[in-house]
């Protein structure tokens, strides 16, 4: 069974600083049709102005992933981390008992353009912990960004797995879930048909019960993949 959300219908915050678009709710954006897709509780793509960001604010028992697509973010933070995340990067920030950060565009010219995915853990009250990891999509193979098992490039605390995938025009990509599993496809840029079912940058596409799933390139694209693991 396949659900698209499409990226004209997602949530929209405008401000002087920040234009970002919310696949579920979020701050001013609710939407009860809208709320999450098992733990993945936020998918937020945001461009942020140059010399613009987020004060320092907190956070607490989330799983916090960060994936540039463009331009670069600084990150600080009260674990005493301080850094620029570039594309070809992955950050995590496990929140756990408590966590400040702040996010700016590290440029004074050029925008950033992001995705932040928000993740509620398997448990409360873990202790924070953050990781940055550089990797590179190599086209038509399906790269493990994040798993709860230690085989990813970052730790998840969910029975979550996250798979980058780059895929040049014209191409045929196929993935086999785990048996129980539910997916979720964020098409971060590009146009492609999966399993039927078109979709272009932006969009999100729920899947359930499908043994395969096949990506049907009509431009190159990148998107990400979430596995959500039977509990």
């Amino acid at each position: 069974m396949l659900t698209l959300r499409p990226a004209i219908e997602r949530g929209h915050t405008r401000l002087d600083w920040l234009d970002s678009r919310h696949s579920f709710s979020f701050d001013q954006y609710f939407d009860p049709k809208h709320m999450s897709f098992g733990p993945l509780r936020v998918i937020n793509e945001d461009e942020i102005a140059p010399g613009g960001g987020f004060g320092t604010h907190p956070h607490r028992d989330m799983e916090i992933i960060t994936y540039v697509t463009e331009g670069q973010l600084k990150h600080q933070d009260s674990l005493g981390n301080g850094s620029v995340i570039s594309p070809g990067e992955i950050q995590k920030m496990s929140a756990g008992t408590g966590i400040l950060h702040s996010e700016y565009n590290a440029s004074s010219e050029k925008p950033a353009h992001l995705l932040q995915i928000w993740i509620v853990p398997d448990k409360t009250n873990l202790t924070p912990a953050y990781e940055q990891e550089r990797f590179e999509l190599i086209p038509g193979v399906w790269k493990l960004l994040g798993s709860p098992d230690g085989d990813g490039l970052v730790s998840i605390r969910q029975k979550v797995k996250l798979y980058g995938l780059s895929a040049e025009a014209g191409s045929t990509t196929a993935f086999f879930p785990a048996p129980g599993s539910k997916l979720w496809i964020q098409l971060v840029k590009g146009v492609c048909a999966v399993n039927g079912t078109n979709l272009i940058g932006g969009d999100g596409l729920a899947i359930l019960e499908d043994a395969k799933v096949e990506v049907v390139t009509g431009e190159k694209v990148e998107l990400l993949l979430f596995e959500i693991l039977k509990a």
